[in-house]
C-alpha cells in the first residue's frame, strides 16, 4: 500500500464516521429536524458529486438507478431519525454491524459459505447486536436501534446493487440526484413540523457536501490501492473512530456494555473477512 493510498483510506474513514458526528451533532445541539437534514445531506451531496463529475476529464454522465436511489434515501433517512436518540458510538456500531451482516447473508443466501471460523464469527456478530440491544440502564431506545439496523440493510443493499459498476463516482452521482426527490417528498410530507438553524444547516450541509459527496469520491479513488480483504477491513475503523470521537466532542460516554458490543461485533466480522481470505 502506497503512502497515498494509506493517506485517502484515512480521510475516507475520517469522513465515514464524520457522517455520524455531524448528524448526531445537528440532531442534539441544534434546532434541526431529521427530514430537513437528511433533505440537505442528500441535495448538496448530489450536488458536490455532480460538479465532480463535470470536473473531471471526459465529463462522464452519470450512472445509478432508481433502485439504487431508493436504497440510498431508505438509508439517508432512517440514519436521521435514529440518530435523534442514538449515541453516535452505538448508531455507528448498529449501522457496521448490519451493513456487513446483511451482505454476509445475501452471499450466504446466494451460495457463498463460510465454514467454521467464518460461522462463528457471524454469531459472534450477531450477539454482540443482541449485547448492545439488551434491555438495561445503557441500552440505546429501541426504536431507534431498529431504525438504525433498517438504515444498515438499505446500505448493504446499496452496495450489493453497486458491484461491478464501471463507473462508481457517476453511479454514486446518478444516484444521489435521484435521491432528491424522494427527500423533499419527505420534508413536504412533514411540512408542519420541518424547523432548522443556522448551525443545523452548517452541519447538514457539511454532511452532505464533504463526508458524503467528496469522502465518497475520496474512498474511491484509494479503492484503487486497496485489496478487496484490505477494504473490507479497514471500515472495522469506524465504530471505533466514531465512539471515541464522540466521547471527545460531544461527551458521550465509552459504556462497558458498547465496549463489549465493539468487540464481538467487529472482531467477529474481522474473523468471517479473514476465514473468507484463507479461502480465496
Amino acid at each position: 500500500m502506497t503512502h497515498r493510498t494509506l493517506l485517502l483510506t484515512a480521510l475516507a474513514m475520517l469522513a465515514f464516521a464524520g457522517n455520524s458526528l455531524l448528524c448526531r451533532l445537528a440532531l442534539k445541539d441544534t434546532e434541526i429536524d431529521a427530514a430537513t437534514f437528511t433533505s440537505l445531506r442528500i441535495v448538496s451531496g448530489a450536488l458536490t458529486l455532480w460538479l465532480l463529475l463535470r470536473l473531471r476529464p471526459g465529463r462522464s454522465a452519470v450512472g445509478g438507478s432508481w433502485f439504487g436511489a431508493l436504497a440510498l434515501f431508505a438509508y439517508a433517512a432512517a440514519f436521521s431519525f435514529a440518530y435523534i436518540s442514538l449515541d453516535a458510538g452505538a448508531g455507528a456500531l448498529l449501522l457496521f454491524g448490519a451493513v456487513q451482516i446483511s451482505m454476509l447473508l445475501w452471499g450466504f443466501y446466494r451460495g457463498e459459505r463460510l465454514g467454521m471460523a467464518g460461522s462463528a464469527g457471524l454469531l459472534m456478530a450477531f450477539a454482540g447486536l443482541l449485547v448492545l440491544l439488551l434491555p438495561g440502564a445503557s441500552a440505546p431506545a429501541m426504536s431507534s436501534a431498529l431504525l438504525m439496523l433498517l438504515s444498515g440493510v438499505a446500505w448493504g443493499a446499496y452496495s450489493l446493487l453497486g458491484r461491478g459498476v464501471s463507473d462508481p463516482l457517476a453511479a454514486t452521482a446518478g444516484n444521489f440526484l435521484r435521491a432528491v426527490p424522494f427527500a423533499l417528498a419527505t420534508s413536504l410530507l412533514l411540512l408542519g413540523s420541518l424547523h432548522w438553524d443556522g448551525p443545523g444547516v452548517l452541519y447538514a450541509l457539511l454532511s452532505g457536501a464533504l463526508a458524503s459527496g467528496a469522502g465518497y469520491a475520496i474512498w474511491y479513488t484509494a479503492l484503487r490501492g486497496l485489496k478487496a480483504f484490505q477494504a473490507a477491513t479497514v471500515q472495522l475503523s469506524v465504530p471505533i473512530i466514531t465512539a471515541l470521537a464522540g466521547s471527545l466532542l460531544l461527551s458521550e460516554p465509552l459504556t462497558l456494555r458498547l465496549l463489549i458490543a465493539s468487540v464481538a461485533v467487529l472482531g467477529g466480522i474481522a474473523l468471517v473477512l479473514g476465514s473468507q481470505r484463507q479461502r480465496s
